[in-house]
């Protein structure tokens, strides 16, 4: 947690006023939600290049390098068909994935044999399997592979796990996650997704581990599918769950899940412990609060994840960085990427069956 100042103080690297020490020469892979949003961060870090952009999708292809290579006129946007070819070029030093699930250990593997460092939205791969050998690989060619749990980059949590080693709670009973969608995801993005728990729950589930500094041993989870708009999902996948953990010390956790908040992105997590408790409440616009004789009025939460997590995104491309130029240590370790997939098959188990399902570790 030495580097948590630096990372408050990112703004510094994402204005013309920073400093850097290297330029980091980047390939960008994919242009769906993720792919966008890491766009839009690298554009605007001084700390990067942007040397090419690839996308499957010949027409979003074109939108994107239209509304943008003004901005980057030396970028090369092109097709995934090239990645043999971008992959030996020099300048480009490191490659962030952001491209379907399915797709993730072809280019991390190959991305990683190149000597690319590697940042790869999660999961890095679809089976533990899979993942190890991407790990493997980035071990083999001495180069870094960053998993993006980009939650463990909020500054709120990070306060809050700073706290919690610093022994201000005492001893932690017990952690509370709320994690509620908006706008609910589209059916055709469902459809692929991996379901509520690969492709939701891991966020919570990494960041209830992380704080809580263990992993949990027995797992219970209740799911229904409640929208009429994914009726269609039905057997399938959930778009409602509760999450219950119960951990090798004693300490419990519970995880709210839902893919459909009508009133904003609802995000919140609470620890509790001997000496207190600490929350990190949602985001909204502003702290203005209006009060009068008979109401209190304040403005909705961020609607959605793009907006709600805008920071952590920024702090999280900044720590990918200086991990690439060796100015910071690796904090998203293989066993985590393994454990968070593995936790997560266990709610779906216990989902679907009915159980509690016990995990050795």
């Amino acid at each position: 947690m030495e580097n948590d100042l630096k990372y408050m103080r990112f703004l510094d690297y994402f204005s013309l006023e920073g400093k850097f020490d290297e330029l980091v020469g980047i390939a960008l892979f994919g242009l769906g939600r993720a792919g966008t949003i890491q766009l839009q961060n690298l554009l605007s870090c001084v700390r990067s290049q942007v040397c090419y952009v690839v996308e499957e999708s010949q027409e979003r292809l074109r939108v994107v390098e239209d509304k943008y290579k003004h901005k980057i006129p030396n970028a090369k946007f092109v097709r995934v068909t090239h990645i043999s070819s971008l992959l030996k070029d020099p300048s480009v030093r490191a490659v962030i994935v952001c491209t379907p699930t399915f797709s993730h250990k072809d280019i991390v593997c190959k991305a990683l044999a190149a000597g690319k460092h590697v940042f790869c939205e999660k999961p890095v791969a679809e089976t533990n399997e899979d993942v190890r050998e991407c790990y493997n690989t980035a071990k083999a060619h001495n180069v870094k592979l960053f998993c993006a749990f980009n939650r463990r980059y909020d500054p709120g949590l990070r306060s809050i796990k700073n706290k919690v080693l610093k022994g201000e709670l005492g001893d932690v009973y017990l952690i509370k996650t709320t994690s509620r969608d908006s706008p609910i995801p589209s059916i055709e993005y469902l459809r692929s997704s991996g379901g509520i728990f690969h492709d939701c729950a891991v966020h919570d589930i990494d960041a209830v581990c992380w704080l809580m500094g263990e992993k949990p041993i027995r797992v219970q989870v209740f799911g229904s599918l409640l929208s009429p708009p994914l009726k269609e999902l039905e057997g399938r996948d959930f778009d409602t769950v509760t999450i219950s953990f119960q951990f090798a010390s004693g300490k419990l956790a519970l995880i709210d899940l839902s893919r459909n908040a009508c009133y904003g992105y609802d995000q919140r997590c609470e620890v509790f412990g001997s000496k207190g408790m600490l929350e990190n409440l949602n985001n909204r616009p502003n702290g203005i609060q209006q009060q009068t004789y008979n109401a209190t009025k304040q403005d909705p939460i961020l609607y959605s994840f793009p907006s709600r997590y805008q920071e952590s995104y920024q702090i999280e491309l900044q720590y990918f960085l200086d991990l690439v130029v060796g100015n910071a240590k690796e904090e998203v370790l293989q066993e985590d990427v393994l454990a968070v997939t593995r936790i997560a098959s266990a709610c779906e188990k216990s989902a679907k069956e009915g159980i509690v399902v016990n995990l050795d570790w």
